[in-house]
């Protein structure tokens, strides 16, 4: 399984809100957003600190999608 931050991007779109507002504002480093632009893991901390922010829920963020083989 991977993860998938989709559903984080859409949110960014509908609270009107830019990648770099969300790196600031929440306090996350330049490394890490890079890796959820990856779609790669990050520490749950980080997606707390993303969803206080946004004041949403984890599973409005991200989802684990099944690999094809």
């Amino acid at each position: 399984m991977t993860i998938s931050y989709n559903k984080l991007w859409k949110l960014l779109i509908d609270k009107k809100l830019s990648k770099v507002a969300l790196r600031k504002n929440a306090d996350i480093a330049p490394n890490t957003m890079t890796k959820l632009r990856r779609d790669e893991p990050v520490s749950m901390l980080i997606l707390l600190k993303i969803a206080e922010y946004l004041e949403c829920d984890i599973s409005d963020m991200c989802e684990f999608v099944k690999e094809e083989k």
